[in-house]
Parts: structure tokens; sequence; C-alpha cells
């Protein structure tokens, strides 16, 4: 998986490592990007020991006895986990295989999938995000059709990675126009955001809506118009 000729000394902490892989390349790597592709085999290892390692630092300066306070004991260890393997997991693991098949049928007419149960975190704090996503696609002949589960594949690979929601949603359009290829593609997202409710203004009723519209949907209003019409009937 890694690019050849790009390790950095040996002795250098993992995530060195792979920083140094991905600086060589000369690609970036925000929080909300994909870097498989710059990680070895057995280094995933390696960076939730690393990670584990700094977050007990984190608790030393929290000024939490973790020592003997037993609730907090494996705490550093549980939460590199849950950064590496579940919450920020679309970071680090390869895109989920996809099958796509052709448009034998021609099929053009609107297609909706949808609510997608997403769950993220934002990038400024760290807290949830969690919300569902609707997608409208409007196939041609020459248009690749993929499974349904598929999508709420795809959706999570992309959530499951620090994000705003506004670029969330971008990313998505970007990775199905690139699979389907539609005429037309709609995406719309509703979420809260924790950073509101939990800290902040505390807000606990507000929440995000955007959308993101692309081919036929930006120049038929009709479409576009039964497409929130259909989302709004759902919700």
């Amino acid at each position: 998986m890694s690019q050849s000729g790009s390790n950095a000394p040996g002795g250098d902490p993992v995530s060195q490592r792979i920083r140094y892989r991905l600086l060589q390349a000369q690609r970036r790597f925000h929080a909300n990007d994909n870097i498989a592709d710059f990680i070895e085999e057995g280094e995933m290892a390696q960076l939730l020991d690393e990670v584990q390692e700094k977050m007990v630092g984190v608790l030393q300066s929290l000024v939490i006895d973790t020592e003997n306070d037993h609730n907090t004991q494996d705490t550093a260890r549980r939460v590199a986990k849950m950064y590496l393997n579940e919450v920020f997991r679309g970071r680090y693991v390869a895109q989920p295989a996809v099958t796509e098949f052709p448009n034998v049928e021609h099929l053009n007419e609107l297609m909706i999938v949808g609510p997608i149960k997403v769950r993220s975190a934002c990038s400024h704090h760290f807290c949830p995000i969690i919300g569902k996503l609707w997608i409208g696609i409007l196939p041609n002949q020459h248009s690749n059709l993929i499974g349904l589960s598929k999508y709420a594949r795809l959706a999570e690979w992309v959530m499951s990675r620090p994000q705003i929601q506004e670029e969330a949603v971008t990313q998505m359009a970007d990775l199905l126009q690139s699979k389907v290829n539609p005429d037309g593609l709609a995406i719309v997202m509703e979420a809260d955001h924790f950073c509101m409710h939990w800290r902040g203004v505390k807000d606990a009723d507000s929440k995000m809506i955007n959308s993101v519209m692309r081919g036929t949907f930006l120049k038929d209003t009709h479409l576009r118009l039964e497409f929130l019409s259909l989302i709004n009937n759902k919700r």
C-alpha cells in the first residue's frame, strides 16, 4: 500500500514515517483526507500504540490519576482504538469495494436513496455530528449502477473522518459523480452538531441542513423540486 522509496529513517515514530511519505508524494493529509495508500502493513498497530501513549499524556495534563482511578486506567487505549478503528476509520482504510453494473435498460428516471444514517465528528472540537443523508440520482444510458447498500458504505467511509458538514457533502458528491457518472446528482444532509449542543451556546434544537446539486438538478427546477418534495415527505 505504501509509496516505494519513501521511507523515513527507521527510528522515527510511525506517524512521522507516514507523514514523510505523504510529504514526499506532495499529497494533502487534512483531517478529512484518506491516507490509506501511505500506510504500510503492520503500521496501524504501531500507530495505535503511539496514539495511546500520546493520550496518556493528555490525561496526565488534565490532572487525572489514571493509575488509581479504576474508571480511567484503560481510557487512553480505548480512545486510541475508538479514533483509529471506529470514528476516524475512513482516514486509514481503503475505499470499500463497489461493484458497478452497466445501465442495460437505459434507466433515466429519478432514483432516491435515503435517509442514510451518518456519523462523524467536527474537525474543530472532535464532537459528534449525527444525521441523515439523502441522495438523488438521475442516470443516463452510460451511467454505472451500484447496489443500494453501497451508497451507505461509501457514506460511512467519507463521514468516518473529522469533517465539517459543508465539505463532507461535497466529498460525497465527488465520489458518487466519479462512480455513477449520472446526468444529475443531488445530496441533502441534515445533522445535529454536538459542538453546539454540548458546548458553546448549548443549543440542543439547532440542526444544519445543506445540499449539493449537480448537472440536471441545477438546470431543471421541476426535477429539483420533485427531489426535495419527496425527501421532505420522508423526514
